[in-house]
């Protein structure tokens, strides 16, 4: 699995995410997926994570995996949440894990572009959204509902009630949305039955300015004498307008988008925090976390005795 944080604006437009699929997908097995994250904001740092397999036990299991192609109508709908929820119970199966075991699920999806737009029409289906950014906020939270019924083993039928209403929300559920792919690409990311070298702790931010969650799963890297290696962390802008009862205007911004200005806030507070600007920090938190908050899961490794 690889993985990647760099330059772009991480919006509809971002040409920076097409270029790397052209540029890295040829030289990677075709087993593999990519997750591209643009948007590169404040202090962090354009970067690659691969994920790879070992022949010994590490501790960490790892599953990718892709749903069938998504119809351009299907984009953000409980049919979305569906191939979703369907692709992660087979590949936490593959692994052989409870679903407890569990510490993140990335996933890559797509959105709406003005051509797929088009598509529906002439179909005479209707879309989702007709705004080709808020595709990107629909699909990123179908996303998430599909790999929270995952986890939880709940039945399909409360899916499309689910989408609408907008309040499930999973705390190991990291989801991006591009225009260089036409299905989901999944990463599932869960603790072995076993002791290794490789560990991962999960939780979720309240907040933008949640230091404490950070603190609570660096004391536990700490406890164990590790290094992080990683970290993979949701960001968005309280859709209230406020944090912690204060103002915010992220939201109301017309120069910078509101993903952008999470990204840049959330990613200084943890690059400060671990001491490290090459961590992964994907802007747009729909149902990914609180609102307002993001998932948040830390990969180190275990320096004590097992």
């Amino acid at each position: 699995m690889f993985d990647a944080d760099k330059p772009g604006n991480g919006c509809v437009n971002d040409f920076s995410r097409t270029l790397s699929t052209l540029v890295w997908e040829p030289l990677i097995p075709s087993s593999a997926v990519t997750i591209f994250s643009g948007g590169t904001e404040g202090v962090l740092s354009p970067h690659v994570t691969f994920i790879v397999e070992e022949k010994s036990d590490t501790g960490l299991l790892a599953a990718v995996g892709r749903t069938r192609v998504l119809d351009p109508d299907e984009i953000g709908t409980p049919e979305h949440a569906k191939q979703v929820r369907k692709t992660v119970i087979a590949m936490i199966d593959s692994l052989g894990v409870p679903r407890s075991h569990v510490e993140l699920v990335l996933v890559k999806c797509p959105l709406l572009t003005s051509a797929k737009l088009e598509v529906i029409r002439a179909t005479g289906k209707v879309p989702i959204t007709t705004d080709t950014y808020d595709s990107m906020a629909t699909s990123r939270y179908a996303s998430a509902v599909g790999i929270e019924f995952a986890l939880q083993g709940l039945s399909e039928s409360e899916l499309g009630v689910t989408i609408s209403s907008g309040r499930k929300w999973s705390s190991k559920a990291s989801c991006s949305s591009g225009a260089e792919l036409e299905d989901c690409h999944i990463l599932v990311l869960a603790k072995s039955l076993s002791s290794g070298c490789l560990r991962a702790v999960s939780s979720f931010m309240e907040n933008a300015i949640d230091a404490p969650t950070i603190m609570y799963l660096l004391d536990k890297v700490k406890e164990d004498k590790g290094e992080v290696l990683q970290v993979f962390a949701k960001a968005e802008a309280d859709p209230s307008g406020l944090i912690r009862g204060s103002r915010h205007t992220m939201n109301t911004d017309s120069d910078i988008h509101s993903t952008r200005h999470a990204r840049a806030a959330v990613g200084g507070l943890l690059a400060g925090l671990v001491g490290d600007t090459q961590i992964y920090v994907s802007g747009g938190a729909e149902g990914q976390g609180p609102p307002g908050g993001g998932s948040l899961c830390i990969v180190y490794r275990y320096n004590g005795e097992v």
